[in-house]
Formats: C-alpha cells, structure tokens, sequence
C-alpha cells in the first residue's frame, strides 16, 4: 500500500489542553508507532485551543485498516481514554507530501 500521511486538527476543551498533551504523547504515541504509524510532529496553538499532529502509515494495510487495528487493540481499550472527555471536534485530513525541510529536489 502506498503511503498515506492524515493532518489532524483537534479542538480541545477549555483548559484541558496541557492534560490533553501529556496523555497523547504516554499513551497514543507508544501505541501509535508500536502498530507501525510513524508520527511526523506535534503542534499546539495555545490561542485556538487546538492540537495539530502528523501521522503517517506506510504498510501492507491501508491506512484505515490500520487505524481500525490501533482502535479496537487492547492496548488502546486498557488507555481508559475517551477523546469526547478532550476534544469538542476533529479535523482530519489526508494530505500529500511535496516537500520536506533539509531534502533538496
């Protein structure tokens, strides 16, 4: 399967942002790379309230087949994190690549 990378914009909920942060990057992210995704950066804009991340899957699945993996995992069940607790809405989009920072060409 080809590459597929989402742009994910999360909106969090008034002042749980930080908390928001520090269970994304102790819990989703050991998971995330354990099940082969590739996470590509971090972001937080502090004046939206919002989260923006990278993340990448290239695999013999698809990029949603995977995704339902790492859902219904048990090791994502076991996280006891519900994202509606967080997050008031999701913007997920898939993007493509066209040019990387230190890469010429």
């Amino acid at each position: 399967m080809a590459r597929t990378t989402q742009l994910r914009t999360y909106t969090v909920r008034e002042g749980l942002l930080d908390e928001w942060v520090r269970r994304w990057r102790a819990d989703i992210v050991p998971l995330r790379l354990e099940l082969g995704f590739e996470i590509g950066g971090a972001w937080v804009d502090r004046e939206r309230n919002q989260f923006v991340w990278l993340v990448s899957y290239d695999g013999p699945e698809t990029f949603a087949e995977r995704n339902a993996l790492y859902w219904s995992s048990p090791a994502r069940k076991a996280m006891n994190l519900d994202p509606d607790e967080y997050l008031l809405s999701t913007d997920d989009r898939t993007v493509e690549e066209h040019y990387q920072a230190g890469r010429r060409g």
